[in-house]
Parts: structure tokens; C-alpha cells; sequence
């Protein structure tokens, strides 16, 4: 009975391993701003992204203020940050991120990034404004950013697809990744590119795509040299089929290169999304006993895990908050009291 258990668990592996998946991780063509009016009646806040990070602000705000206390993976909102040796005032306020209209694609993620001009190695991320929550539930999201769980969603990320896959930066259920494609649009700039993903562990997985070398659209791709085509080659190992989390995988930004040798000064890119080709870490089948609505245990740890995402989160926003509130709006002096005679 044991040898048999053995060879099923194996079966189903190499079953599994045969059905790989390709992807879309982050498509920026959905990260447009829609909803949430600034001053200038102007949408800053991408709909589907939206995040709420008042619950973990404290009690020393006023309702006014937690009311504003959202964001989101907007495009405008991701973050350019330079190596330290180049992390001057000029060159920092000089990157940034931007809506960039595209005649094939629409709206994409337009970077620039200001490289000193001096002769040394550099380097520049292009991070999304917060880690991407991987057990955030589905939810519906009005025109002011209110956030309501969605209808029939059980509170936590076990209740069908969360709200950061399909397209969005996460991907579950990833075993063994065997490529990673990004559509970028070079403009001749010698420049390294390199995607960044973490794992279901919390490691980060930098992956060198190519050279930017070129000119207009084009797919600058990764494969993976270690993956193991022939299924006989692979060491096959048995896990336990329960209580196992689905791994996933999340988008955690790019990585652009410059070379000492070659032209600093200002660098400008346009991405349009990230595919990954992987293998299943799980196959689908149909059990004779459901596990989990017995047990619970995988939703358990998926809502601490959701908590504990949200701590972080809300943390970094509030300390962003704070800063914002701090910082001075004034462009001009007041002009000086004049004496009446």
C-alpha cells in the first residue's frame, strides 16, 4: 500500500510537471490612473490596486485625515530609487515614473531615470510604491477609493482568484520557472535590463534580460538554465499533499544597468507588461475528501499571512503620510508689510 501511495504521489509530479502555464505577472496596461480627483479634478489612484492603510495608522488621526490614506500601484506612483553613489538631489528629483500613451498598446509604463555623468558603474530599481499583497481578497472599489470586500468573499485570499493576480503582480500555484519575457521599447540606450521576483519564501530572484540596445518594441527574455526539460532527468521528491500553501511568485520591479564606459546622464524606457512560462507546483484533481473544509488549516495561515502583509504595508504609507504632511506648499514668499503714512 506504502509502494503504491509512493507511486501515485510520483505520477502525479511528473503529471504536473508536463503542464506548464505562461502568464501575464504585471501588465501596466491596467495600472492607469481612474479614480480618486485631485485638485485639478485629475485621476491619481488606479482602481483595481487600491489599498487602504488607515486601520494600522493609530488612533492619533482624525477621521478626515485616515480618509485620504490610500494608494495604489498607480503607474505615477512607483518608485525610482539610484544606487547611493548616485543617489544626488538633482539626480533623484530628475527619476520618476509617468503614464506614457502608446499607438499599440495604449497606456504604458513610461521610466526615466537621470545616471551620473561621470565615468562608474551605476544602477537604478524601478519599485512598485508597496511589496504586492499575495493574499489580498478580492474587493469592489468605489469612485473615492472606499474599499468593500466583494460579494460572496469569505474575507481572506482562499476564496477564489485574490486581487493582485491576473495581471496585477502575482501569480499563484508557480513550481519551477522556465522564462520570463518582458515587452520593452528600446531607444539605442546600452543599458542592462533585469526583472526582479520574489518567491512564497520572501527571496528575490534577479533575472538579466538583455541589452536595451535597440530601436522600438521588442521582447528581451530570461530562460532559465537549470530547468530540466526531460521529465527522467529530474530528481523527483514526495511532499505532503496537505496542509501545503500554493506557492506564488510576485513582481517586485526592474533593475536598470549602466556601465562605466558608457553615456550617463538621462536614460528613458517604456514597458508595456512581464509574461513568466512555469511549471504547476500543484496539480488540480479531484480528492475524494475535502481537506481543507475539515481542518481549515490553509486558511488560517493565509489570514495571519494577509495580516502580517498589511502591517508592513501600512507601516511604510503612514511614515510617507507623515513626511507629506510635513512638507511645505508655499512656492512664493509673502510680499513684505508696507507703512501707511
Amino acid at each position: 500500500m506504502k509502494r503504491m501511495f509512493i507511486l501515485v504521489a510520483i505520477a502525479l509530479f511528473i503529471a504536473g510537471s508536463l503542464f506548464a502555464d505562461e502568464a501575464v505577472l504585471i501588465d501596466f496596461s491596467k495600472l492607469v490612473a481612474d479614480i480618486v480627483p485631485s485638485q485639478d479634478n485629475a485621476p491619481t489612484q488606479n482602481r483595481a490596486t487600491m489599498m487602504d492603510y488607515s486601520n494600522v495608522a493609530g488612533g492619533s488621526f482624525t477621521t478626515e485625515q485616515k480618509s485620504v490614506m490610500k494608494t495604489s500601484l498607480a503607474i505615477t506612483n512607483w518608485d525610482v530609487v539610484l544606487a547611493s553613489s548616485s543617489r544626488t538631489v538633482d539626480n533623484q528629483i530628475r527619476s520618476f515614473t509617468a503614464e506614457a500613451p502608446s499607438k499599440l498598446y495604449g497606456t504604458v509604463l513610461g521610466m526615466r531615470i537621470h545616471f551620473p555623468v561621470e565615468p562608474f558603474n551605476s544602477w537604478a530599481r524601478i519599485k512598485p510604491p508597496f511589496e504586492i499583497p499575495a493574499y489580498e481578497p478580492a474587493a469592489d472599489v468605489d469612485d473615492e477609493g472606499n474599499i468593500n470586500p466583494a460579494e460572496g468573499n469569505n474575507g481572506n485570499g482562499s476564496s477564489g482568484l485574490s486581487r493582485f493576480e491576473d495581471g496585477y503582480g502575482v501569480i499563484k500555484n508557480v513550481g519551477t520557472i522556465k522564462s520570463v519575457a518582458v515587452n520593452v521599447y528600446g531607444l539605442n540606450f546600452p543599458h542592462g535590463l533585469s526583472a526582479c521576483i520574489l518567491d512564497s519564501t520572501g527571496r528575490e530572484q534577479v533575472m538579466f534580460l538583455g541589452y536595451l540596445n535597440y530601436d522600438g518594441w521588442g521582447e528581451l527574455r530570461w530562460d532559465n538554465p537549470q530547468y530540466v526539460q526531460a521529465v527522467r532527468n529530474r530528481e523527483l521528491r514526495i511532499y505532503p499533499l496537505y496542509p501545503t500553501t500554493t506557492p506564488f511568485i510576485k513582481f517586485n520591479g526592474f533593475l536598470v544597468q549602466r556601465d562605466a564606459a558608457r553615456e550617463g546622464g538621462d536614460f528613458v524606457g517604456y514597458i508595456k507588461d512581464v509574461k513568466v512560462i512555469y511549471d504547476r507546483a500543484i496539480l488540480d484533481t479531484d480528492r475524494d475528501i475535502d481537506d481543507e473544509a475539515i481542518w481549515g488549516i490553509i486558511e488560517t495561515r493565509e489570514t495571519e499571512k494577509k495580516r502580517w502583509e498589511m502591517s508592513r504595508f501600512g507601516a511604510q504609507q503612514v511614515l510617507r503620510y507623515l513626511e507629506s504632511q510635513k512638507q511645505a506648499t508655499e512656492t512664493e514668499f509673502q510680499p513684505s508689510p508696507t507703512v501707511d503714512n
